[in-house]
């Protein structure tokens, strides 16, 4: 039940973090444990489905949420374990 959660919360700030700068089938989400210096990037929504980025969401909804200031999603852990996740995703 709490990934249903987290992928309707992802759902709910896509169309907030959809911009000029996001393209249409994409999503930007902020990477980073510290507030001030998060890295901005940008993935496509078929990683929603992703058992591994669901994981990864899940996560972050259960310590942190999903309501940021920074019109994004937010996933406040380290850049390299986001960057293994969404690598692996790549191939697929």
């Amino acid at each position: 039940m709490a990934l249903v959660r987290s992928l309707l919360g992802a759902k709910k700030i896509l169309s907030r973090s959809v911009t000029a700068t996001t393209p249409k089938g994409f999503l930007a989400v902020y990477v980073g444990e510290d507030q001030v210096h998060k890295k901005r990037y940008i993935v496509p929504v078929s990683y929603l489905s992703q058992p591994s980025f669901q994981a990864l969401l899940s996560k972050s909804e259960d310590e942190f949420g999903f309501h940021h200031l920074m019109g994004g999603l937010t996933i406040p852990y380290p850049e390299d374990a986001f960057i293994t996740v969404t690598s692996r995703l790549k191939g697929k």
